[in-house]
């Protein structure tokens, strides 16, 4: 396989909430670059990254698909992602190993929730990104107004590269029949016969060319900033070369000054082979962006990079797994060096050797087999076993460990059990396998039940899980109802003394261990406003901070390694649960002192003392139970607002905040994931199917007394 020039690469995510057009837009992508000779459709389940039986059923992508395709003079490695939050993990990692997105919008919703989601998550990789405002075709479509959306909810600096001729559907006067392209100054329009294939390129008409010099002078304005060569040529009023403007709009999208705009519709072929050209044009590859950063594994305040050199030594990053029964295939991108296939790679993370056996490019559910792949590729290897999500591989002789990626907690559970006993280890076997393939997926055993409990995002998300284990692996499983992933903290702050006074084997022991243990976090629901608002979700990809232990001892007489003995089963006893048997979040504990004695003290002793402290504490604090809280938008209109809110009230449900936008009230809340089973068919019964709702998980908050009482009758 000839060597692919790096300055031709391009890695690519497609991100936006749910239904806002990203596979057919990919779809359409494909059919364009050749790559596929019949375009195929989300409704009837026949596109190319929309493989998966479930994802043909449903109509939405479930699972992030990779695909590989020439565009000009590029090869675009594209990453189609999922837009429903519960499956928020898949553009998470996808983003980790992509140097730029294209962000879809939907021109009659504008921004929605999971837009927000998926920006702040680009904006947390530092991701260099373009929108194209799709569904220009549909009633109610307006792309100005989507516009400032994302200059003012996003907070930033977008750029209009076109605007639209018309809007709506086809049988309206002023139907949307094509752009007007500001960098070239002409009109736009894609036909039919060519299925949206070639665009024809003509003067602007007289009616339009006063909005179009307006929007030309808009996009001028925002580059003079960033050039001062272009800057000049307008302070002269001498032409400007049309290279010039890409050349600026290239540097300036690719230092995230800028987010160029398109607009179109790719359902209808209208504007898509400019989004492939904008994609090849102002979009970086492997050379733009920064060298990846990370540590030496043995020496881990040394910061090391890697810049994207096929001479350098290899480093990659395991940003998914697709397990299987006969070997996993594990995504990686390679930032750094060459990489062949029957060799050996090191894993610092885990401290192993790992055999690569096969490199395969990866093209949706289809492989092609390579010898080779270099820095900038993402590649698809098998012969992994010990690597998961988020892990590194590099050369033996010149380790790095780059920084893994962060997944949200679960927030949702239900209890499995197996049919029969043949099928349990078939179920453990399955589950396991699950695991490694969905970072936000958990499974274990109750300690209180024996049942086996799965956990993930959201009750789409255990809906899938559960139809993959019936259908897929052909398991004859009995699944109860979902219930709540509840967490526990502490109910107010104590200081205790634990000791150990025992003899073992004949030898006394002796230790005293001081502690404080106190709450930190919310303390009710209105505090988790300003963490909602400054868009801190748990589902930007961040984890919360659950606890911490913290060394206060300022005796000198409390010897180190007795301190050091103490602080290792503190932490320890932090990762378990607490009182009614959830696990411990939002929890801060101290070692204040210790008293230790000349011959009967040992790190045995402070162990068991520092033990005994921790759960004398946990008593004495009593127990606050924790429960999901989800932030909700919920698009409604405003004849079924009044149901809509007192209906949020009744499921404990606190307004944040209310907005119109078109025709439509935005209602954006705080709510207990308790009380939101089932809300989908709810919200359609108070609004005859008119009203929608996304969510994502906002933070853990305090449970109210009745809650609390039921788990401790």
């Amino acid at each position: 396989m000839a060597a692919r020039n790096l300055a031709d690469i391009r890695n690519l995510g497609i991100i936006a909430h749910i239904d806002a057009g990203k596979t057919t837009l990919t779809e359409r992508m494909l059919f364009y670059a050749g790559s596929i000779h019949r375009m195929g459709d989300v409704d009837k389940g026949t596109t190319t990254t929309d493989f998966d039986p479930e994802e043909q059923e449903r109509g939405i992508t479930i699972y992030a698909a990779c695909v590989t395709f020439p565009w000009r003079d590029c090869i675009v490695n594209l990453i189609d992602t999922p837009g429903h939050v519960d499956f928020t993990a898949e553009v998470e990692r996808s983003l980790r190993v992509l140097d730029g997105a294209v962000v879809v919008f939907s021109a009659r919703e504008g921004v929605e929730a999971q837009s927000e989601t998926v920006w702040r998550q680009a904006d947390k990789h530092k991701v260099p990104r373009m929108a194209f405002i799709n569904k220009m075709d549909r009633e109610g479509a307006d792309f100005y107004g989507t516009f400032e959306e994302i200059r003012n909810r996003l907070e930033s600096n977008p750029v209009a590269l076109q605007i639209p001729v018309g809007v709506g559907p086809p049988h309206m006067p002023d139907r949307f029949r094509g752009m007007i392209d500001l960098v070239r100054m002409k009109l736009m329009t894609f036909s039919a016969d060519t299925q949206g294939r070639e665009e024809t390129l003509s003067d602007i008409p007289e009616e339009l060319a006063d909005q179009a010099e307006e929007w030309r002078n808009h996009l001028l304005e925002a580059l003079y900033d960033q050039s001062q060569e272009l800057m000049e040529l307008g302070l002269s009023e001498a032409p400007i070369p049309e290279e010039l403007l890409h050349k600026v709009i290239r540097e300036a999208t690719i230092a995230r000054k800028i987010v160029p705009v398109l607009c179109g519709t790719a359902l209808d072929r209208v504007g898509v082979p400019p989004v492939l050209d904008s994609v090849a044009r102002y979009l970086p590859s492997p050379l733009d962006v920064p060298p990846v950063e990370g540590v030496d594994p043995k020496k881990l305040d040394k910061k090391l990079k890697r810049g994207p050199d096929p001479e350098a030594p290899f480093c990659g990053l395991v940003f998914k797994i697709l397990a299987g029964n006969h070997g996993d295939l594990a995504f990686v991108r390679v930032y750094s060096g060459t990489l062949k296939a029957n060799s050996r790679v090191y894993n610092p993370g885990k401290d192993e050797k790992e055999n690569v056996s096969q490199l395969w490019h990866i093209q949706a559910d289809d492989r092609k087999q390579v010898p080779s792949v270099e820095a900038g590729d993402i590649i698809g290897i098998v012969g992994l076993r010990h690597s998961i999500t988020g892990d590194t591989l590099c050369e033996v002789k010149d380790p790095i460990l780059l920084e893994t990626i962060q997944f949200p907690e679960t927030v949702i559970s239900m209890a499995i059990e197996p049919e029969t006993s043949a099928d349990r280890k078939k179920l453990e076997q399955t589950l396991e396998m699950l695991k490694r393939q969905d970072p936000t997926f958990r499974a274990g055993d109750s300690s209180e039940t024996g049942q086996t409990l799965i956990s993930g995002m959201g009750e789409l998300h255990l809906e899938v899980i559960k139809h993959r284990l019936l259908r897929d692996f052909k398991l004859n499983v009995k699944v109860h109802k979902p219930r709540v992933s509840y967490r526990e903290s502490v109910g107010k702050a104590v200081t205790v003394e634990g000791e150990c006074r025992q003899q073992i084997a004949g030898q006394n022991l002796f230790a005293k261990v001081r502690i404080k243990v106190e709450p930190t976090g919310a303390t009710s629901i209105l505090d988790i406003l300003p963490a909602a608002a400054k868009k801190a979700a748990v589902a930007a990809g961040a984890k919360e901070k659950t606890t911490s232990v913290m060394n206060l001892v300022s005796d000198e007489t409390f010897p180190q390694d007795f301190q050091t003995a103490a602080m290792e089963v503190l932490q320890q006893q932090c990762e378990g649960s607490g009182v009614i048997g959830f696990p411990l979040m939002k929890v801060r504990v101290s070692l204040l002192a210790g008293e230790a004695h000349e011959t009967d003290s040992n790190e045995l002793a402070f162990r068991r003392a520092a033990a005994d402290a921790f759960q004398e504490a946990l008593k004495a604090a009593g127990p606050a139970l924790l429960e999901p809280i989800m932030l909700m938008e919920i698009t409604t209109p405003e004849e079924n607002l009044g149901d809509i809110v007192a209906d949020l009230q009744q499921r404990r449900a606190t307004i944040t905040d209310t907005a119109i936008r078109g025709r439509s009230t935005i209602v954006k809340a705080l709510c207990p994931l308790a009380t939101l089973f089932g809300y989908a068919g709810a919200i359609r019964s108070l609004s005859q199917g008119r009203a929608s709702c996304a969510m994502e998980p906002a933070a853990y908050g305090p449970a109210p007394k009745e809650v609390v009482d039921t788990f401790l009758l």
